[in-house]
């Protein structure tokens, strides 16, 4: 069972959030009531939304009618959004919530009482994966969760690859060697490879599993038998 005496830090996929365009009402409901509820049996929560395919499209959007875009504007362009989906987010948890979203990370909250923390990204450089992996050293978490629409991670890319294989467990070494060790703006990879470096570091361990299966999270927390793939 996961340490409760510790801050569960949540990367939670803007695609979860806004999956078509508008926000996944019945999704963020089931969100709402379950978080609510751990945070009654005495769990913390700090939640770092992406900006997902929102971020994409504004992405590639720029990229089509400007042409060559800085990575610092197309970055700009991503952490927008990210603090767009952290707002409405923060909203939702009304009454258990900071009521600020952290948008810069240089300095910690003075005495945080509220159970939950929602954060959104800083600076171009930075993905949300890196802002996540950055709480879970300034608090002391020992966990990481990556929600998002991606099960688990696979020896090899599932989408070109049919003989691919889900696996329950990788090392730092072997996920770095999968992933690369640069981050660009919109690059869709299970975990952001800098963000990767530092977790290894840290001795952190960081759990991709499908956050729509919210019953599959409930089962991680519990120590129970859960779909996902542990890195560390």
């Amino acid at each position: 069972m996961v340490d409760k005496s510790k801050p569960i830090i949540l990367s939670l996929g803007g695609s979860l959030v806004i999956p078509n365009g508008g926000p996944d009402v019945d999704f963020l409901n089931a969100f709402n009531t379950f978080v609510r509820a751990k945070v009654i049996e005495g769990w913390r929560f700090f939640i770092v939304v992406g900006g997902g395919s929102t971020a994409r499209h504004y992405i590639d959007g720029a990229k089509t009618i400007g042409g060559k875009i800085s990575d610092w504007d197309l970055d700009w362009l991503g952490i927008h959004t990210t603090r767009l989906n952290a707002h409405l987010i923060k909203t939702i948890f009304e009454g258990v919530v900071h009521p600020r979203v952290i948008q810069n990370y240089q300095k910690k909250i003075a005495n945080l009482k509220e159970p939950i923390v929602v954060a959104a990204g800083w600076k171009p450089g930075w993905s949300t994966d890196y802002d996540a992996v950055t709480l879970a050293r300034d608090y002391d978490a020992e966990v990481l969760i990556n929600l998002s629409n991606v099960a688990q991670v696979y020896d090899k890319d599932p989408r070109m690859n049919e003989d691919a294989k889900p696996l329950s467990k990788i090392s730092w070494d072997d996920f770095s060697a999968m992933v690369g060790d640069t981050w660009t703006p919109g690059k869709n990879v299970p975990f952001d490879p800098i963000a990767s470096k530092v977790a290894k570091k840290l001795g952190l361990k960081v759990v991709i599993m499908d956050g729509g299966n919210l019953p599959n999270l409930d089962n991680f927390m519990k120590g129970n038998k859960f779909v996902g793939t542990v890195i560390g």
